[in-house]
């Protein structure tokens, strides 16, 4: 009853096939794949400089390619429900000039690592495809980004800094798709661990793997498959109200306020942005909680906390959907399932549940049952980061 996720082994063989018929016959000289990130708690933490919790997944985004003479570059994508344009063509500008987004938006996300590549670019070939779902908040721009730059090293290597290698990704996303994200999609897509969460401080940019091995333990993510509007400009008003109540607490994030701090603050800032501090402050406690539930294997503890990060989201953040809302409250009464919470900037996309490995199908048959609309399933467990792929 869940979707069955397409191998790396799968993913290699279609994009060197697309490759050949592109491109006459020619064959790629390198490839190089990097996951999409389910994130299990911590959600808009990361840009305030707090905690966060996610895990790499096994749905990835392959890229395969070679070099070729002249400062000429040819991308091609092959996913299925990309809605512009499948191909892009352009020229290196000279000197390391800068290179403008512009359409098709897919291709600016290419742009953007090209440009913020942490070594020298000549022209390539390429092709794209992928397993991530688009606009499901699983991270498919993070998948693209880091696979891309995986891809890039592979033709002409950089420093290997891997915590350089996130940063450079995301500031392509900053300066080409014009999405102010904080580090922790590229993040875990370069430094995922298989069998294991990534606590990952993101002020410091330390990290520890977490273990998340149980075999009778699964995540099930749920995509709703409900894109609302909303999300392109409430993400950036988010940001800018964390901001904005970091500021009236005479501090440089929210990392660095308490609850105390806030509520005497209260009177100074209105009643939204109160809310959105809360939010934040609240949240980076039961990440910290949460992994030391983790850690001892509490699972009933660590659900409990999921469920109060979900409602957080959804009352203090006000960034959850009714859609969401009723995956999570239907997930809950299944026996055992421990937790589930939306997962990503909101508005729709994808909610992750911590559950029973045996309980699973009851929980998608129960999921299926409860809701108004089409769901898609992926049972997953922790998966390995971005890495080369051999082409022999």
């Amino acid at each position: 009853m869940a979707c069955s996720i397409p191998t790396v082994a799968d993913l290699l063989a279609e994009a060197r096939l697309l490759f050949g018929q592109v491109f006459g016959g020619d064959v790629p000289h390198v490839a190089a794949c990097a996951p999409g990130r389910v994130n299990l708690i911590g959600e808009h933490t990361d840009y305030n400089q707090g905690v966060v919790l996610p895990m790499a997944l096994p749905l990835v985004t392959v890229v395969v390619g070679r070099r070729t003479p002249g400062p000429g570059v040819t991308v091609v994508t092959g996913t299925k429900d990309a809605d512009e344009p499948h191909r892009v063509d352009l020229v290196l500008p000279p000197g390391g000039a800068p290179l403008p987004p512009g359409s098709p938006r897919w291709a600016n996300y290419v742009k953007g690592v090209v440009e913020h590549y942490r070594g020298p670019v000549q022209g390539f070939r390429a092709v794209v495809v992928s397993s991530v779902p688009l606009g499901g908040g699983l991270s498919s721009s993070a998948s693209l980004e880091v696979a891309f730059y995986t891809f890039l090293q592979q033709l002409e290597p950089d420093d290997g800094d891997l915590v350089s290698k996130a940063v450079a990704c995301q500031q392509a996303e900053h300066s080409h798709a014009g999405v102010p994200c904080g580090i922790m999609d590229q993040f875990v897509s370069v430094l995922g661990r298989e069998g294991h969460a990534l606590l990952i401080d993101c002020r410091s940019l330390e990290f520890s793997p977490v273990p998340l091995s149980d075999p009778d333990l699964v995540i099930l993510i749920t995509n709703s498959n409900v894109k609302h509007s909303l999300t392109g400009s409430e993400y950036p008003s988010r940001r800018r109200q964390c901001e904005e109540a970091a500021s009236a607490l005479g501090r440089r994030s929210l990392r660095e306020a308490s609850m105390e701090e806030l509520e005497d603050a209260r009177p100074r800032m209105d009643a939204v942005t109160f809310r959105r501090a809360r939010h934040v402050i609240e949240e980076i406690r039961r990440t910290l909680d949460a992994v030391e539930a983790l850690r001892r294997g509490a699972y009933q503890e660590f659900g409990r906390l999921m469920v109060e990060s979900h409602n957080s989201l959804r009352d203090l953040f006000e960034v959850s959907c009714s859609e969401l809302d009723q995956l999570v409250a239907a997930a809950v009464e299944v026996e055992g399932v421990y937790g589930s919470r939306m997962t990503g900037g909101g508005f729709g996309g994808c909610t992750v549940t911590l559950l029973e490995a045996r309980a699973v199908d009851r929980t998608v048959l129960h999921l299926q049952e409860r809701f108004s609309g089409t769901p898609t399933f992926y049972v997953t467990t922790p998966s390995e980061g971005a890495r080369a792929l051999a082409l022999s």
